[in-house]
């Protein structure tokens, strides 16, 4: 009897163990499939702008997308995980609540040398670490490829790639750390809900733009004399379009990846939850994702018939809606979207008229829209569990404002501070010869169109 009990319980054994290595084989595939799909934001973006992007500057606007990329997913390595591990407490560098935490946490297993290396290579025994962290390397790139948009036609390429490992390695990570971690004080203390990073990714990186416009200045020709506007417009609408239909496709991505897979990697069970622990799942996703889509393009159609604004709508219903994507029925995501693309075409003209000159409406898209996004969540979710377990935190509009408040001056403080350093360094602003020639002939150096752009025949009369 006591035979069959032992061999009983070693099947039992076994077959938890199996099951506990697909689950851990899912999560990997997961994480790792979410990484592609993130990439095609940044063909997006580079199709985006380089379309917004009058002729003789469309490569350099697409080159600034290449090395964005290129440079962030180092900088995101050798020191941006570190700080969103080292971090959530804030700049004590002590251990977080549930002890596993702080520098000490960090050290264990974001350094790619010391002890931690393991974590940050080759390691058949690790099946998680390497994709989970691919995913969160794709965020920290994205949010340099949100503020490129904001600078096109007159930022210096090094200047530009200085900002974007300044913002892709650690002021959207620090935000990060402190309200898209379990631990971080933001969501302990005040119960910030952020589950698709409407503040922490997109209105930090779009702030951090903001502090960058402020040094850069407008493009030439944007304003005249008296401070009214002048429209420069792009010199492909279907290039535009189109990238930013490719950023929507990219979105699938970068919304599954702020999924958190059970597993035998996890401590919360073998279901999906956010990041903080608290339940959803797939079909939340399918649901508010379609409907912050279609809302948007509507809002902006209802407003004005420009397929920029239209499909620029798209994205601001996406962002109104990521912070309660989890949470939110779709017949609300679905109003909230709608009014967030009402309100881009104004809130985007607003701006203008303050004399800055986002050449892609990044700062209104991404950072209006993240804010009105994380208020709604505030207003529609208070009450709402921040975090799982007994106890837990739960959202509120104060705590939702706190939240932007930080947010935003990580963005704009960082931004601001380290583009006026490279404004006095003169390392910030291309020339006023090279600008009026075009940044493809002197910076890239090449041309898009070196035939050049054959225009439409005259109307027959």
């Amino acid at each position: 009897m006591e035979e069959q009990l032992a061999e009983l319980a070693a099947q039992v054994a076994a077959i938890e163990a199996k099951g506990n290595m697909t689950n851990t084989m899912f999560a990997e595939t997961y994480y790792y499939l979410s990484i592609p799909l993130m990439i095609i934001i940044h063909a997006g973006f580079l199709a985006y702008e380089m379309g917004a992007s009058r002729a003789k500057n469309a490569l350099s606007s697409g080159v600034k997308n290449i090395l964005a990329i290129a440079f962030v997913i180092p900088a995101f390595y050798f020191f941006g995980w570190w700080v969103y591990w080292g971090f959530p407490t804030g700049f004590s560098l002590s251990e977080g609540p549930n002890g596993i935490s702080g520098a000490a946490y960090a050290n264990s297993i974001a350094w790619p040398w010391g002890d931690s290396a393991a974590y940050m290579g080759p390691n058949t025994e690790d099946q998680i670490d390497g994709v989970f962290w691919g995913a969160f390397t794709l965020f920290a790139a994205t949010t340099a490829s949100i503020m490129s948009g904001a600078v096109i036609e007159r930022i210096q390429t090094v200047g530009f790639v200085i900002l974007a490992i300044i913002l892709g390695g650690f002021s959207w990570t620090l935000a990060a750390a402190w309200g898209w971690h379990a631990d971080g004080w933001l969501v302990q203390d005040w119960g910030v809900h952020d589950f698709g990073a409407a503040g922490l990714v997109h209105a930090v990186a779009a702030f951090f733009a903001l502090g960058v416009l402020i040094n850069l200045g407008p493009r030439i020709g944007k304003f005249n004399a008296d401070g009214t506007a002048n429209h420069l417009a792009g010199h492909n609408m279907p290039f535009t379009a189109t990238g930013l239909m490719l950023i929507v496709v990219g979105f699938w991505g970068f919304l599954m990846a702020c999924l958190v897979v059970g597993g035998e990697a996890w401590s919360w069970g073998a279901n999906f939850t956010t990041i903080y622990g608290t339940p959803t799942n797939l079909g939340a996703l399918s649901f508010n994702i379609l409907m912050g889509v279609s809302g948007g393009i509507i809002g902006a159609w209802l407003f004005t018939r420009d397929p920029f604004w239209m499909m620029s709508g798209a994205l601001a219903g996406l962002i109104s809606v990521a912070s309660g994507l989890d949470i939110y029925f779709p017949s609300l995501t679905f109003i909230i979207a709608i009014v967030a693309g009402i309100m881009l075409k104004p809130a985007a003209t607003i701006l203008e008229n303050m004399g800055i000159d986002d050449a892609v409406g990044a700062v209104t898209v991404h950072g209006t829209m993240g804010i009105f996004g994380m208020l709604m969540l505030g207003i529609f979710a208070s009450g709402y569990p921040a975090l799982t377990g007994e106890g837990a935190p739960t959202v509120s509009f104060i705590g939702q404002l706190v939240g932007i408040v930080v947010f935003v001056a990580i963005g704009f403080s960082t931004g601001y501070v380290s583009s006026l350093i490279l404004k006095m360094v003169g390392m910030l602003r291309v020339p006023e010869a090279a600008e009026i020639a075009g940044l493809d002939t002197v910076k890239v150096p090449a041309q898009a169109y070196p035939e050049g752009i054959m225009a439409s025949p005259p109307a027959s009369q």
